[in-house]
């Protein structure tokens, strides 16, 4: 039995899907996406496969359910640090945070984007309305709010935030992969010299102002160090607009 397994009994329904749903997240991180089996799960938690099936209705179910959980976690540290009265340097706190999120737990990230042989479900349209039954969503909803501040606030033109939202995600989740497969070494060169310049041309392209871009860049780099504890160096290319 494994040394995270407990007693199958004196268990609710809710805490015996919390700890199947942890025990998967686990697994996923310390073995990977084929660790994801009924049989491999429940042993974690000390049950039998039956409560996969009756708990989820089989593995898909929790595997869903997984992605779910690690599109909350996911969303806490994009929330984590609080906004400012500056909507581009929050959002490029929010994109460091987003990397950071997918360097901590890639096997997490991978999935949750679909990015393995597990299926998961439905797709959001991330340029029309959200889909209300999409775990992603949320989150993504997050990254809109941050584009209408920045537009709200004349700092890039007033395209459709959802889609100005679709442009910048992709550009990091492009960058986060690249990163995440080892194209763009292991030294934080991926944040400094692709990702933050990177943004910053697409800001710039996008009607932000450099001076007050560059000030922005700054006070995100400041948060960067000392909120979310990531080792950019004040002077860093990611701190100089293209």
């Amino acid at each position: 039995m494994s040394s995270h397994s407990r007693p199958s009994n004196r268990r609710t329904g809710a805490q015996m899907r919390e700890q199947l749903i942890e025990a998967g997240m686990r697994l996923l991180e310390e073995v990977g996406p084929e660790a994801l089996q009924a049989r491999r799960v429940a042993a974690e938690v000390g049950a039998s496969t039956m409560a996969v099936y009756t708990h989820f209705e089989g593995m898909p179910g929790l595997v869903s359910a997984i992605v779910t959980e690690a599109f909350i976690q996911f969303g806490a540290a994009l929330d984590a640090v609080a906004p400012t009265e500056d909507p581009a340097a929050d959002f490029l706190v929010m994109g460091a945070a987003y990397r950071q999120y997918a360097l901590d737990s890639p096997q997490r990230y991978r999935l949750m984007f679909g990015l393995t042989s597990l299926h998961t479900g439905a797709v959001a349209d991330f340029t029309t309305e959200p889909l209300e039954d999409c775990s992603d969503t949320a989150t993504y909803l997050q990254l809109v709010t941050v584009v209408q501040r920045m537009i709200d606030a004349g700092r890039i033109r007033p395209d459709p935030p959802r889609q100005v939202a679709a442009r910048l995600w992709g550009l990091i989740h492009g960058v986060v992969l690249l990163e995440l497969t080892g194209h763009l070494g292991t030294e934080g060169q991926a944040l400094t010299a692709v990702l933050g310049p990177a943004t910053i041309d697409l800001l710039t392209g996008m009607g932000s102002d450099t001076a007050e871009l560059e000030a922005s860049m700054r006070r995100a780099v400041e948060t960067i160090v000392e909120t979310l504890g990531l080792g950019v160096e004040p002077d860093s290319k990611m701190a100089e607009p293209g």
